[in-house]
């Protein structure tokens, strides 16, 4: 069955996590040949109708490069498309004018919060002096933090949040445990504590593209899916697609229903708070 099922407790859907580029070889270069798929524009006319198609009314897009011009270039997509409900962009955590520089953001209601690509950086360059400075500032402009690390991180992620009680974060892609080897324990456990700060909240996204992207199959997620619902609570996870990124692997549908048919069994009203309320409210997308 394609499109979406009207009989679905869900409505109006939000993607808490998807990418726009217009592709540049130097300026994309994590795109590998294992990705190739994606080697190309992805704009707000190529996700509309897909978002459509799913019963999705709106979306949040996040950084895929570490310039402002990217945070630019994101909320000018947002201006011109009402279904692009917030933007995650990127500034210098570490510069010295940050102050004037959250505040020039905060202007723009689109801009909801910030990201830097952690996973590429050691686990104890969150721990600097400069970065954990920059994180103090977030909370006086009501901006959120992205948390995109692998496992690795966790222990040090964990070291970050803990000085920041009113800070709101999210981890990203549920720390991108090693899915495609099966490996649980250690992020199990690192998850798990960092779960233990309750302003600390998890997207269920970018799971397909840490599995065996040619031959997964849903039941490959389940124990990872068992863990941080588990530790975070129904009120404190969000769907995220990753698309684009998630056509390496799979089609929007796909991922979306990996994440439906798991809490298929869950009341209406906890779907919809996975689907759309969490988001929503971590957010402040209305």
């Amino acid at each position: 069955m394609t499109g979406y099922d009207s009989n679905s407790p869900i409505t109006g859907a939000i993607d808490a996590h998807q990418h726009f580029w217009q592709y540049h070889p130097v300026q994309h270069s994590w795109i590998n040949d294992d990705m190739a798929v994606i080697r190309k524009n992805f704009s707000p006319a190529d996700l509309q109708p897909v978002l459509q198609q799913n019963g999705v009314s709106g979306c949040v897009a996040v950084q895929a490069d570490q310039t402002e011009a990217e945070t630019d270039f994101l909320l000018q997509l947002a201006q011109k498309n009402d279904f692009i409900k917030g933007v995650v962009g990127w500034v210098d955590l570490r510069a010295a004018n940050l102050r004037q520089k959250l505040e020039h953001y905060a202007q723009f209601r689109p801009v909801k919060g910030f990201r830097h690509i952690l996973q590429g950086e050691e686990p104890a360059f969150m721990l600097q002096p400069d970065f954990i400075k920059g994180i103090g500032l977030l909370a006086k402009f009501n901006f959120t933090y992205d948390i995109l690390i692998y496992p690795q991180h966790l222990q040090a992620a964990a070291a970050l949040v803990q000085q920041f009680p009113d800070q709101p974060f999210v981890i990203d892609h549920i720390a991108k445990p090693f899915i495609k080897d099966g490996v649980i324990d250690g992020w199990k456990k690192d998850i798990t504590a960092i779960a233990q700060y309750p302003n600390v909240h998890c997207k269920l996204s970018g799971m397909v593209t840490e599995a065996d992207m040619r031959n997964w199959k849903p039941s490959d997620f389940t124990p990872y899916l068992d863990v941080v619902t588990e530790a975070f609570g129904i009120n404190r996870l969000m769907y995220g697609s990753d698309w684009p990124v998630c056509l390496v692997a799979a089609s929007y549908k796909d991922m979306m229903d990996i994440v439906k048919n798991y809490f298929s069994s869950f009341t209406a009203g906890e779907q919809q708070a996975v689907f759309r309320t969490n988001a929503t409210a971590f957010y402040h997308l209305i």
